[in-house]
């Protein structure tokens, strides 16, 4: 999602194969809930992996890693899990970046999820993680320190605010972005 929400030309194929993995990672996660011994699913989560890492869909755009900017910081302050912390923090930073890249949201969620408007495409993702078991709130974390409004803003302030795509964020949106988390 982050390399698919970079900005690149237009009709960029890099879109088009990026779309394909991420239904293919959603029809695939729901085999596995359903089976957790379904090799073939298993398999294709791999291939799935693979594409989303080898840089093939990063050609021809900057991508926007602004949500793991946000994560690694959250990380620095506390021990939670890189992964389940970037489920609970991607939904709310799209409900923010929204409206900056609707044509891109809207594909989303049309193509991955199968809904009718970008945001619910993003309340369709938001649900996804829930189906898969991931916390959806910072409080579910099980961070051994202490998730408080202070501590969030010690994020915010010092998170590296990248210039990326949709838009670059500033750091009291950072801050409305990790409280709507909790």
């Amino acid at each position: 999602m982050e390399t698919y929400f970079g900005n690149s030309d237009q009709d960029n194929v890099s879109d088009d194969v990026a779309l394909a993995i991420m239904r293919n990672t959603v029809t695939n996660m729901r085999r596995l809930l359903k089976n957790s011994e379904d090799i073939q699913a298993r398999g294709n989560l791999m291939w799935d992996s693979a594409m989303a890492e080898n840089g093939i869909l990063k050609v021809g755009r900057v991508t926007d890693f602004q949500a793991h900017q946000i994560e690694h910081q959250l990380g620095a302050y506390t021990d939670c899990n890189h992964g389940q912390g970037l489920a609970v923090i991607h939904p709310a930073y799209y409900r923010h970046i929204v409206k900056d890249a609707p044509e891109k949201f809207g594909r989303l969620a049309k193509e991955v999820f199968g809904a009718d408007t970008p945001e619910a495409g993003i309340d369709a993702l938001a649900a996804f993680i829930r189906e898969c078991g991931l916390p959806t709130k910072l409080t579910e974390l099980k961070s051994k320190t202490e998730i408080t409004p202070e501590l969030l803003k010690e994020v915010a302030d010092t998170c590296n605010v990248i210039p990326c795509n949709p838009r670059k964020l500033d750091r009291k949106e950072i801050y409305d972005i990790l409280m709507e988390c909790m």
